[in-house]
């Protein structure tokens, strides 16, 4: 785009959209990236935070007459680049749009915007006695615009599913400027093409998300938490392997590694650090004698795969103070230096040899890496850690990240469980699907997107 053209469409963006423009290079800076290390990014022509879907329609507009590319953000929490501006692109930040719209206790439904945060949904139904399951470890802070952008999963998703598994419903802006509602509020639809799930997980490329309604279920009983203490990360490993092969379906299976839970302490001081290697967390949300005859079996399955100690909390406080710190172990290990993040899913019978070749990659490029995972669906979290302003480390990191990509999908697993493709995992999904998907991937973008405005170059080949 020319100065000359770049100017009269900042003009015209102005005119219709008036304060929700920002153009100012300063205030722009924390728009243009997410929190992924290492992603590409440049500064926007513009960010427009736009307060209704109004203002999405106008934008549309306004990029398809000038084909000026469009690059949503939610709470810019997202760790693959997805969020990252493009030189001449707008950032379209739906932060400002994040009301919880209605909640419909008989059907059991929330009418969202895409701006409201997980945590702030998930307390508003609560009241009401109702409870929203999807709960990545992020849910403090992120939006579930980005939620449903990423098909975002969680701690509970071993048992509750993922985000898609929730929303019955979205009104979108599409790549052609037309407001359009996909899905049904009702239990049950199939009339049609399901474009609804088609748009969940497409990070923005598909169509600009303005609303969600998203099934709700009743509150659940408390949980029973069993913490056990491994002295290897493959013991652990194999712990989840048998917990799951036992026939117990837990409402949670993480595991978190002794740097994890030492960089919780060193931040916030819990007193949670261990001896141990590594920590597996499981839960159990059955009520009543069979919780607890679950709750004795995880126990027996952690024990006969190695545990050094293994416990059932004896209240909700204790259970929450270990789940607190494994949500807290990324920003904590963000304060020891960059850290580049690995979201990579695989079997569950293979988690035991994957977790074995992270600590092999560890080793051959000398790069410290810490593990946190969902391990009860075998989505797993390497976070690589680096020195600040150590090049040669921040590249045998870049390396050990394409290795453990590598040994994810030749052990039948994906590039991305979770956190999307984004920017960060396109070469890697370039090597997951065959031509004829790429082919047919490229095919839907371009109908839905026959400008191609909408996310450039990011979540497809």
């Amino acid at each position: 785009m020319t100065a000359l053209a770049a100017e009269d469409f900042l003009a015209q963006l102005h005119e219709r959209l008036g304060e929700v423009v920002l153009t100012d290079p300063a205030a722009m800076e924390r728009y243009a990236h997410d929190e992924a290390e290492w992603a590409a990014y440049a500064l926007p022509l513009a960010v427009v935070r736009a307060r209704s879907t109004e203002d999405v329609r106008v934008l549309v507009e306004l990029c398809i007459a000038h084909r000026v590319a469009i690059v949503p953000r939610g709470s810019g929490t997202g760790l693959s680049g997805g969020a990252n501006a493009l030189s001449g692109s707008v950032v379209l930040s739906l932060e400002r749009m994040d009301r919880v719209l209605e909640i419909d206790q008989q059907e059991k439904l929330a009418v969202v915007q895409p701006g409201v945060i997980n945590d702030h949904l998930r307390e508003a139904v609560a009241e009401r006695g109702l409870w929203y399951p999807p709960d990545p470890a992020s849910a403090p802070w992120s939006s579930i615009g980005g939620n449903v952008a990423t098909n975002a999963g969680g701690l509970c998703c071993v048992k509750y599913g993922v985000t898609g598994d929730y929303v019955r419903e979205l009104e979108v802006v599409t790549g052609t400027g037309e407001v359009v509602r996909l899905g049904r509020r009702t239990a049950k639809g199939v009339g049609g093409y399901d474009l609804r799930s088609l748009l969940v997980g497409s990070e923005g490329t598909l169509g600009i998300v303005t609303e969600v309604t998203v099934r709700l279920r009743p509150a659940r009983p408390e949980e029973r938490t069993i913490a056990g203490y491994f002295s290897s990360i493959t013991a652990a490993g194999e712990a989840v392997a048998a917990t799951l092969a036992s026939g117990v379906v837990p409402s949670a299976l993480e595991l978190v590694d002794r740097t994890c839970l030492e960089a919780v302490d060193a931040w916030k001081q819990m007193g949670l650090s261990t001896e141990a290697e590594m920590v597996l967390l499981g839960r159990t949300d059955t009520p009543g004698a069979d919780g607890a005859a679950e709750a004795a079996l995880m126990q027996r399955c952690f024990e006969e795969s190695g545990a050094s100690f293994v416990a059932v909390s004896a209240d909700a406080q204790e259970s929450e103070a270990l789940f607190a710190a494994r949500r807290l172990a990324y920003p904590a290990l963000e304060r020891l230096g960059p850290v580049l993040t690995e979201d990579v899913c695989v079997p569950v019978g293979a988690v035991p040899e994957m977790l074995a070749r992270i600590q092999a990659s560890a080793a051959s490029f000398d790069v410290r890496i810490a593990n946190i995972a969902h391990a009860g669906d075998g989505n797993l979290h390497p976070l690589l850690i680096t020195a600040p302003g150590d090049e040669a480390e921040r590249e045998r990191a870049q390396e050990a990240f394409e290795v453990i990509l590598a040994d994810a999908l030749d052990l039948g697993g994906t590039v991305t469980g979770e956190h999307g493709v984004g920017l960060l995992k396109r070469a890697g999904l370039g090597r997951e699907l065959s031509a004829p998907v790429v082919a047919m991937q490229r095919a839907v973008k371009d109908a839905l997107d026959p400008h191609g405005i909408l996310n450039p170059g990011k979540a497809i080949v």
